[in-house]
């Protein structure tokens, strides 16, 4: 299991130089990934930064972390717009973009800009602009359009799919694996080994061949014995949660230099 960082950028880690710090601080300290929320938390009164900006910034600040989003809702974005933030995060970086993609959790980011909020409106909107921006970032011909540059991943950037439904993981099986949410804003796990490996178990199920399991907790240390657990139960990338709410910026600092 390889070892990444999701950082909330929400509150005070909307100032994207501070997401920066930590970027720098947790490639230096052996991290291999970093992820970032996308949220337009400030819809409902909080501050929150922009996802690709940020990692672009990400992008100039370090050599081998790989970056993405966890996740971005796609039915509230254009996917052609996506794509091309994507492609040009992939060629920025040397190949390192990684898309996480989900319905979005929070209605308010819909309806304060008049956007219909329906799961399952948002679920048809989700699997439309997936084909929409996997065609792109591979290289077809979508509508008669062709992304250029492409980015530089072949065949396209990993696109990972985060909920815990049903149709989520089969929507995961058919893209390059799953997302899973499995911390509390206390620093607790409310996802066990056991669940995660049921789930495991039925993206197989609808899959041919391996996927990636990237799941976001909380954990003291990275030789925390329960991560074995994790691991054993099929999770491939464990992000280590980085928000406001879990401890100080001391704290959440310590946790990322002395992984």
């Amino acid at each position: 299991m390889r070892f990444g960082i999701d950082v909330c950028t929400l509150g005070d880690f909307a100032e994207p130089g501070r997401v920066v710090d930590v970027a720098v601080a947790a490639e230096r300290a052996g991290w291999e990934a970093l992820f970032v929320w996308d949220h337009l938390a400030f819809a409902w009164g909080v501050p929150s930064a922009d996802p690709w900006v940020t990692l672009a910034a990400v992008a100039q600040a370090t050599t081998a972390l790989r970056l993405g989003t966890a996740v971005t809702p796609l039915p509230r974005r254009r996917p052609a717009v996506v794509a091309s933030a994507v492609a040009t995060l992939d060629r920025l970086s040397g190949g390192r973009a990684t898309l996480g993609v989900g319905l979005g959790g929070v209605d308010a980011e819909y309806t304060a800009f008049g956007e219909d909020a329906d799961l399952r409106v948002r679920a048809r909107r989700l699997d439309s602009g997936l084909d929409v921006v996997g065609g792109l970032l591979s290289g077809e011909s979508v509508n008669g359009v062709t992304l250029l540059p492409r980015p530089l991943q072949t065949p396209r950037p990993p696109i990972l799919v985060g909920g815990a439904s049903k149709a989520a993981l089969r929507r995961a099986a058919r893209w390059d694996g799953w997302l899973a949410a499995g911390d509390a804003e206390d620093g607790t796990m409310t996802v066990s080994p056991a669940e995660i490996a049921a789930s495991v178990e039925y993206i197989g199920r609808h899959r041919d061949g391996p996927f990636e399991v990237v799941l976001v907790g909380a954990s003291r240390r990275n030789d925390d014995p329960v991560l074995a657990e994790y691991a054993d139960a099929g999770v491939t990338l464990w992000l280590e949660h980085i928000h406001g709410r879990r401890g100080t910026p001391a704290d959440l600092a310590r946790r990322v230099e002395e992984p």
